[in-house]
C-alpha cells in the first residue's frame, strides 16, 4: 500500500509539472499571437502605401498619354487645316 501511494504522488506530481509546462506555452502562444497582429498591421500598412504609389504612377503615365495623343491630334488637324488652305490658294490664283 505504500508503494502506491508513492507512486500515485509520483505520478501526480510529474502531472503537475506538464501542466505547469502547458500553462507557459500558452502564455507564449499568447504573446507570439501578439506579434503576428502587430506585424499583420503593418504589412497591410505597407500593402496600402505600395497600392497608393501604383495609383499615382498609373495617374502620371495615363496623364501623359493624354497629352500627348491631345498634342498628337492637334498637330494632325492643323497641318489637315493647312493643306486645305494650300488646295484653295492653289485653285483661286
Amino acid at each position: 500500500m505504500k508503494s502506491f501511494f508513492m507512486r500515485l504522488g509520483l505520478a501526480l506530481s510529474l502531472a503537475g509539472l506538464t501542466f505547469g509546462a502547458y500553462g507557459q506555452s500558452a502564455s507564449q502562444d499568447a504573446k507570439q499571437a501578439g506579434r503576428d497582429v502587430k506585424s499583420a498591421g503593418k504589412d497591410t500598412g505597407q500593402a496600402a502605401k505600395n497600392a497608393g504609389k501604383a495609383t499615382a504612377k498609373a495617374g502620371k503615365r495615363a496623364g501623359h498619354t493624354v497629352k500627348k495623343g491631345a498634342k498628337s491630334a492637334a498637330n494632325k488637324s492643323a497641318s489637315a487645316t493647312e493643306k486645305g488652305a494650300d488646295k484653295v490658294r492653289r485653285k483661286t490664283q
